[in-house]
């Protein structure tokens, strides 16, 4: 007898169909365990989605509160600087400015002193014709100094010595060895009609960064005689160190830099353009409502965010059947429930007219938003501006203090986000089982299926075979 390569070819049942139904109901244990697992993996998402709406409140709270160093005045105060001609200047401000106009005229802007290789002759020519020019051995020493009413006082600190041998006795081995020591000047060489000259650029402007030159032989340079081998002349390309000279209101003021602080206390200068006999208007403001206001304004919006993801994270729809992944957890009761107390538990200490933040305006509307009544918040900072700013801080003292256990490290969020994590680990552990004893099972009911076809098959080959032989018979199915 033939055997049965496929359930139900020899007996002609769907044995194919009922061992697939068979399974179906077998594999039931195994998907309720999948869709266990699916609601576990959307609840720990929706766990982050509330840590992130939480944590983004916190952070709009932890904003209402001064920094280390700072009282809440300071925080919240700002100030800025404007120049009426901004082609004269720029100005910004700082704690400290006084608030007021400024008249501001500069008579002379700072520069930083440069030094060409003279030229003598007429025409003027460089004894280098390039940079591969020979110069003389010896040690150039660079003093950096303060020239005073013809008087120069150099800094020993800032003196650079710069070797120049048989190794690099170039014009171009001069100027590079001038840049390897990386002091307070740069050198180039520029190759003009006259030849190849050298160029040094104190990196500092002012009279106080002002360069002497000795040691080296066609490249000595006195700041008390003006001249020698080396020369600041602007006929001949070079400059002289200046200090920016301005006055403000009158005042005569100096500065060895463009950008000019602690003249005028809390504001910073930038100069850019004299405007002897033409001055210009330095405004200074002070400001203490735009930054509490904005401060308040971003709490609010994160408070309703976050509110906005906690109803929807629990929410049900009773038309859809449909609920939120959070939908009947006590996180979400207890959360939502902390919140509204938070907003409105913080209290002053100090003015009764202004203890809660409903005094300064904030409150919910019919659907439940927290809304900023501005008209309302102004009129509380105009009328008593410390009393704003001890309850602005207490609120995000509050409400960072309060979040950090449930939005923490080691707070509530990450506890559940932890337990559920191990859930879904037990569950994969109980699904590997279940898949094996379903492999077990298909195997036994396979098994079973195959020797009842065989066997059924069998049966119909006996039959035929009878059927063959009786019909053989003689007289067999004839009338008697």
């Amino acid at each position: 007898m033939a055997g049965v390569s496929s359930l139900g070819v020899g007996s002609g049942l769907d044995l194919a169909g009922i061992l697939k139904g068979l399974m179906q109901v077998e594999q039931q244990p195994l998907i309720n365990l999948q869709r266990k697992e699916i609601s576990y993996q959307a609840r720990i998402s929706a766990l982050g989605s509330l840590k992130g709406a939480l944590s983004a409140l916190q952070t709009s709270a932890s904003n209402l509160l001064p920094p280390t160093g700072k009282n809440a005045a300071e925080k919240f105060t700002s100030f800025s600087a404007s120049v009426a001609s901004t082609d004269i200047a720029s100005a910004s401000a700082s704690t400290g400015a006084a608030p007021g106009v400024y008249s501001l005229e500069v008579s002379q802007l700072a520069q930083s002193q440069r030094l060409v290789s003279a030229t003598p002759g007429a025409p003027p020519a460089s004894p280098y014709a390039n940079a591969d020019s020979s110069i003389a051995a010896g040690t150039l020493t660079i003093d950096f100094g303060k020239f005073d009413g013809g008087v120069y006082t150099a800094e020993a600190s800032r003196k650079l010595e710069v070797v120049i041998d048989g190794s690099n006795n170039t014009l171009g081995g001069l100027r590079d060895a001038i840049n390897a020591a990386n002091g307070g000047v740069t050198a180039t060489i520029i190759t003009g009609t006259a030849g190849a000259q050298l160029v040094l650029t104190a990196k500092s402007a002012g009279s106080e960064n002002v360069m002497r030159l000795s040691g080296l032989s066609g490249f000595e340079f006195d700041p008390v005689a003006g001249s020698t081998s080396m020369s600041q002349d602007p006929a001949l390309g070079g400059r002289a160190a200046q200090n920016a000279l301005f006055s403000l209101n009158g005042i005569a003021a100096s500065s060895s830099a463009n950008t000019v602080t602690g003249v005028l206390e809390g504001v910073t200068l930038t100069l850019k353009k004299t405007n002897t006999g033409a001055p210009t208007d330095i405004t200074v403001s002070k400001d203490t409502t735009s930054s509490l206001t904005a401060g308040i304004n971003a709490f609010v919006k994160s408070f309703n965010e976050a509110n906005t993801a906690i109803r929807s994270l629990g929410a049900y729809n009773a038309e859809t059947k449909e609920s939120g992944a959070l939908q009947g957890q006590a996180i979400i009761r207890t959360t939502q429930a902390q919140l509204r107390s938070l907003v409105f538990g913080a209290t002053n200490g100090g003015n009764p007219a202004y203890q809660r933040l409903s005094d300064l305006g904030v409150s919910f509307n019919k659907d439940g938003v927290l809304e900023v009544d501005s008209s309302k918040l102004n009129k509380a900072i105009e009328n008593d501006y410390d009393a704003v700013l001890r309850l602005v801080t207490n609120v995000g003292e509050s409400f960072k203090t309060s979040l950090e256990p449930v939005v923490g490290t080691t707070g509530t969020i990450t506890g559940l986000t932890d337990s559920i994590t191990r859930m879904i680990k037990d569950l994969s552990s109980q699904r590997t089982v279940l898949t094996e004893r379903l492999t077990n099972i298909e195997d036994r009911y396979r098994k079973q299926f195959t020797a009842l076809d065989t066997m059924i098959a069998g049966m119909k080959e006996t039959s035929t075979y009878l059927t063959q032989q009786l019909a053989a018979l003689p007289g067999f199915g004839s009338n008697r």
